[in-house]
Order: C-alpha cells, then structure tokens, then sequence
C-alpha cells in the first residue's frame, strides 16, 4: 500500500470519526447509553466518572485495527483506519477534558474564533441537565452559539439549568 493512500485512509477516518461522534453522542449516548453518559453531565465528585468508559469502548475498534494490521498480517489499511481512530481520541481527549472540562490543569485560553466556538457549543450543550433537549453533539465542527442560544429558547429551555443568554 502506498504512503499517500495510507495518509488519505488516517485523514478520512479522523474526519469520518466526527460524523461518528455526532451520531454516538446523539443517539447513543442521549438514547440508551445515557446510563453511563448522565455523569457527564453533573459535577465529577471525583476524577472519574461513568462516562470514562465511552473511551474505553471506542479505544477497542482502534486497538483490535492497529493489532490486526501490525502484527496478525491483515489489510495494512486497517492500521492507517486504527491510527486514525486513535488519532481522533487523542484529539477529542485534548479538546474536550483538557480545554473544556479542564481535567488536566492549565493555562490555555482559548483565543481564536474557531477554538471559542467549540467551547461554547459545548458548553450550551452542557447548559441543558437532562437526557432529552439538548444542543450540539458534534465536536470539532460546531453550530454557531447564537443558533445553539436560538434553538435553546425555541424548546423552551426544558432542562436548562441555568439561563444560557
């Protein structure tokens, strides 16, 4: 297999994990794994919560790809497909428990348009406590907040905890 189309595999799949996300945090996650994904939105008595174990069961598509392709002889593609599932949860784990929840301390501000977008789509996405009436379940593309604010207010702001305008 070739270098280039190795590349277009990991790029495709990082963007393709987008959709993917959107899909499981939306339908899975606000459905019938809202079980595990409650947690997340309460406050983390500790440094753990259920929801941890959403990257666990997403790691293992990753790890049995990168297993099959590196060391049992399968489609070297399937190792460019597993590094790029990887390479979406080390994204997903740096924006999303680093930046936005802050789970690791730091410093960072975030300053460009892009990066304040995503913190507040998911942060209105967090304005609402319950399973049903949420906003935003994408996570490296985000709808502007103004149109997140608007959708807020057209539901009625069921479940909002606090007011998000």
């Amino acid at each position: 297999m070739s270098l280039a189309f190795g590349l277009f595999l990991f790029v495709a799949t990082v963007l393709g994990m987008e959709l993917f996300a959107y899909v499981a945090h939306r339908w899975i996650m606000h459905g019938p794994g809202w079980f595990l994904h409650a947690s997340h939105h309460r406050p983390r008595p500790g440094a753990f919560e259920a929801n941890d174990w959403y990257a666990v069961i997403f790691a293992v598509p990753s790890f049995v790809l990168l297993l099959g392709g590196v060391q049992l002889g399968w489609w070297p593609g399937w190792t460019w497909i597993g590094a790029g599932i990887a390479a979406y949860g080390a994204i997903y784990f740096g924006f999303h428990d680093v930046v936005v929840h802050r789970r690791i301390g730091h410093r960072y501000v975030p300053r460009s348009t892009y990066m304040k977008r995503i913190v507040q789509a998911h942060r209105l996405h967090h304005a609402v406590e319950t399973k049903e009436g949420t906003v935003s379940f994408g996570f490296l593309w985000a709808p502007r907040p103004e149109d997140l604010k608007a959708e807020l207010k057209r539901r009625g702001r069921a479940g909002v905890r606090a007011p998000t305008d």
